[in-house]
């Protein structure tokens, strides 16, 4: 496991949170939504909704849970920067919690895998570049695109 693997806030404090968020924007909190934030908590991938409503359905058979459940759940989720996404075009977005350590990201333009990285020396150059303009960086991200190396070993 890598270091962007570990998370920064426990479940219990990012349930209350959510619980909260559910509150002020008029929601009922359900055990669909729950089953929503722990699949996402749980997981080390990055998902689709389909995929995340693929996987909820099948950790929870029993539980009735809509696919527009899931995606007004990740659109509220990402409005207040509890997931972030990854956007790929006419292919829809991927989905992760962001209540991981800061990483960045390698796309795969061929196969849509997706590379977790952390690397200091460009964090600490983003740091230097933000002061040298005078800009307040408050959070970033990058995304690298390109063909990872199982796509360009099947590419010979």
């Amino acid at each position: 496991m890598n270091s962007s693997d570990k998370k920064l806030i426990p479940y219990s404090k990012l349930l209350d949170d959510f619980k909260l968020l559910l509150r002020r924007n008029g929601l009922k909190f359900t055990v669909q939504r729950e089953m929503i934030l722990d699949v996402l908590y749980n997981s080390s991938e990055h998902l689709t909704p389909e995929e995340l409503y693929e996987l909820v359905k099948e950790q929870n058979p029993n539980l009735k849970t809509g696919i527009a459940t899931v995606y007004r759940t990740l659109s509220l989720l990402e409005g207040e920067r509890i997931v972030s996404s990854l956007s790929f075009g006419a292919q829809g977005k991927k989905y992760e919690l962001g209540a991981k350590e800061h990483h960045d990201h390698m796309i795969c333009t061929s196969c849509a895998s997706i590379i977790e990285f952390v690397d200091e020396i460009i964090e600490r150059r983003q740091q230097e570049i933000a002061k040298q303009f005078g800009f307040d960086m408050r959070d970033h991200s990058m995304q690298i695109y390109g063909i990872c190396k199982n796509c360009k070993e099947k590419e010979k």
